[in-house]
C-alpha cells in the first residue's frame, strides 16, 4: 500500500506539472483529492492495511495530501500571476505616444435652421417665446377659431391625451397665450416641437415648426408680404423667386401659402417639385377677427398677420436632403456634413 501511495504521488505531481490551464489543474485536484479521488479511495481502504502498518500509512497519506494541495496552490498562484502579467502587457499604455484628438461635434441641421430663422426675425424686431407641448384643446383649436365640429380639425390629425388635452399640432397656441397676457404691439416668434400621427419619407410624428405673429395698429397684407419676402431671400438667397397663393386657414383671413421657385431644378420641373417648378414653403395670413375677440383684442383697432413653417422642410430644401428620416437617425456620417 505504501508503494501504491508513492506511485500515486509521483503520478499526481507529474500531471500537475504538465497542467497549463486552470481547468487542467482543477481536473488534477478532482482526480486525486475529490470525494471519489484516487487518494481518497486509498484512505477509505485503510481497513485492509495490516494493523502494524496503519499508523505509518495514515501519516503518509496525510503528507501526500498536504504536498498535493500545496503543489496545486502554487501552480494556481503562478497561473494567476501569469494571467495578470498578460493582461497588463496587452492593456499597457505607451505614455510617449501622441494624444488622440477629440473630434468636435456638429450643430444639427434643424438647430442651424432654427437659429438662422430666429436671427433673421430678430433683426425685424421679433422676440422668441415658447410654450407647453402638452396643450389644452382650447388653446390648440378653439381659441384659434377651430371649434370641435369644425372640418379644419381634419387638416391636423391629433394625438389626444384626453378629451380636453392634446399633444400640440402647431405652435400657434403659444401666440394665443401671449396675446392673453400682453397688449399690442406684439411681435413674436414661437419655435418648438409639434406632433401629428403621420410617418413617411417626408413626414414624422414629431417635427419642428416656427410660427410668427405681428399685431399692431394699421398692419396690412403688404407688411406680411414684405417681411416674408425679405425673410425667404435671407434664407435661400437674394435671387429667390417667390409667389403668394390664396389659401385657407381657420385662424387667418385672408390666407396665403408662399411658394419659392424649386431650388433643385431652378423652376424647370423635377421629382421634388412634382414637375411644377414651385415648392411650398409656408402658410400665412391676416389674423381672423374671431381670434382677436377670443383674447380680448379689439379687431376694429388692431390688425395683424401670422405665419408658420416647418423647419424640417426648410432644412431639406436648403441642404438637399431627400429623406426626412435622416434628420432623426443620428448617423454621425450624416451629421458631420453640417
Amino acid at each position: 500500500m505504501i508503494a501504491d501511495l508513492q506511485q500515486l504521488e509521483k503520478d499526481a505531481l507529474a500531471e500537475l506539472d504538465s497542467a497549463r490551464t486552470a481547468d487542467a489543474v482543477q481536473a488534477v485536484r478532482t482526480k486525486y483529492l475529490g470525494r471519489k479521488g484516487l487518494l481518497t479511495g486509498l484512505l477509505r481502504n485503510i481497513a485492509s492495511v495490516p494493523p502494524e502498518e496503519k499508523p505509518l500509512f495514515g501519516k503518509r497519506c496525510n503528507e501526500v495530501k498536504e504536498r498535493l494541495e500545496a503543489g496545486i496552490a502554487a501552480v494556481q498562484d503562478r497561473q494567476a500571476q501569469a494571467q495578470k502579467e498578460d493582461v497588463l502587457a496587452r492593456e499597457k499604455i505607451d505614455v510617449t505616444l501622441p494624444g488622440r484628438g477629440i473630434r468636435p461635434g456638429r450643430v444639427h441641421p434643424i438647430t442651424q435652421i432654427r437659429r438662422e430663422i430666429c436671427d433673421v426675425f430678430a433683426a425685424f424686431g421679433f422676440s422668441v417665446v415658447e410654450g407647453p407641448e402638452v396643450e389644452l384643446d382650447y388653446y390648440n383649436f378653439e381659441a384659434l377659431n377651430i371649434p370641435k365640429d369644425h372640418p379644419a380639425r381634419d387638416m391636423q390629425d391629433t394625438f389626444y391625451i384626453s378629451d380636453n388635452m392634446v399633444l400640440r399640432t402647431h405652435t400657434s397656441p403659444v401666440q394665443v397665450r401671449i396675446m392673453e397676457k400682453v397688449q399690442p404691439p406684439v411681435r413674436i416668434l414661437s419655435p418648438g416641437r409639434v406632433y401629428r400621427p403621420d410617418s413617411d419619407v417626408s413626414h414624422t410624428p414629431m417635427f419642428h415648426q416656427i410660427e410668427g405673429l405681428l399685431v399692431d395698429r394699421g398692419v396690412s397684407f403688404a407688411d406680411l408680404k414684405g417681411i416674408l419676402s425679405a425673410f425667404l431671400k435671407k434664407v435661400f438667397g437674394e435671387d429667390t423667386v417667390l409667389r403668394f397663393r390664396p389659401s385657407f386657414f381657420p385662424f387667418t383671413e385672408p390666407s396665403a401659402e408662399v411658394d419659392i421657385r424649386c431650388v433643385m431644378c431652378a423652376g424647370k420641373g423635377c421629382r421634388v417639385c412634382g414637375q411644377s417648378g414651385w415648392l411650398e414653403i409656408l402658410g400665412s395670413g391676416m389674423v381672423d377677427p374671431a381670434v382677436f375677440q377670443n383674447v380680448g383684442y379689439d379687431p376694429e383697432v388692431y390688425t395683424g398677420f401670422a405665419f408658420g413653417l416647418g423647419l424640417e422642410r426648410i432644412a431639406m430644401l436648403k441642404y438637399g436632403i431627400s429623406d426626412i428620416r435622416l434628420l432623426f437617425e443620428n448617423d454621425i456620417r450624416f451629421l458631420r456634413q453640417f
